[in-house]
């Protein structure tokens, strides 16, 4: 078995060895990984944090050891709590990273930071004042940053930012924690999930109070959200349809 980090801010993980491949997810600075398959210019990664999969180009990670992985994989996260920041290598050169970036690997690599750093649990009202900072981020499948990110996307980085651990897609995120009964249950920070007509769960928001969601949906964005789901008032419709609410916090 193979080890590896990611040494660059933003890297697309990909369903399939091509770039022409759908984007499943990103690997973002300081995630570690082990190395499932090789195929070509490409290889197979299975990640730490939630072990989600898939593929990206060879000539974007750097290979650790497997004791290097371990000590990484055992340590509280230290993660960057500003929008964008930078990194230094030992020549001065500066690479950019995004919020959220894991920065336990910073000895490793040869790097230096001296923003802001996150790595303690935080308390579950604070997930409101997270997810603000995504507010407006333009909505990319498989983003996982202020730049473009999804749904999912979207809650798992809220929730990691504040220490805690979600699992990547929305159908799985729908796996954890207690379900309510009714909305009237629910406090902020807790998720609401949606299906579709065919019953599977595909979007999911962060409920905040009186009843509205924080969600990504065209942008991140802030709507309704009633016993049929999330009303979008400008277009004057439900636009997602409620189908459960879990408590994971």
């Amino acid at each position: 078995m193979q080890y590896g980090i990611c040494d660059l801010s933003i890297v697309p993980l990909r369903f399939e060895a091509s770039d022409k491949s759908e984007l499943v997810s990103q690997v973002l600075y300081g995630d570690i990984f082990k190395i499932i398959a090789h195929r070509k210019s490409w290889i197979k990664i299975r990640l730490a944090f939630d072990n989600y999969e898939g593929w990206i180009d060879s000539k974007q990670y750097l290979e650790i050891t497997k004791e290097n992985y371990t000590a990484l994989n055992t340590k509280k996260l230290k993660l960057s709590s500003d929008l964008i920041e930078f990194v230094q290598d030992k020549d001065q050169q500066l690479y950019p990273i995004p919020l959220g970036a894991t920065l336990n690997g910073l000895k490793l690599l040869g790097h230096e930071f001296d923003g802001v750093v996150i790595n303690a649990k935080q308390k579950k009202l604070k997930i409101i004042d997270t997810a603000f900072l995504y507010l407006n981020a333009p909505y990319l499948w498989g983003g996982k940053t202020p730049f473009g990110i999804d749904c999912s996307g979207f809650t798992q980085m809220v929730y990691k930012l504040n220490g805690y651990k979600l699992l990547r897609d929305a159908s799985q995120q729908a796996t954890q924690g207690v379900a309510l009964s009714f909305i009237e249950e629910s406090e902020p920070g807790d998720l609401a999930f949606f299906d579709n007509n065919e019953g599977i769960i595909v979007h999911v928001g962060i409920i905040m109070k009186d009843n509205y969601i924080i969600h990504a949906h065209g942008k991140v964005r802030i709507d309704r959200l009633d016993h049929s789901g999330i009303y979008n008032a400008e277009k004057r419709i439900h636009t997602h349809k409620l189908r459960v609410i879990k408590k994971v916090i």
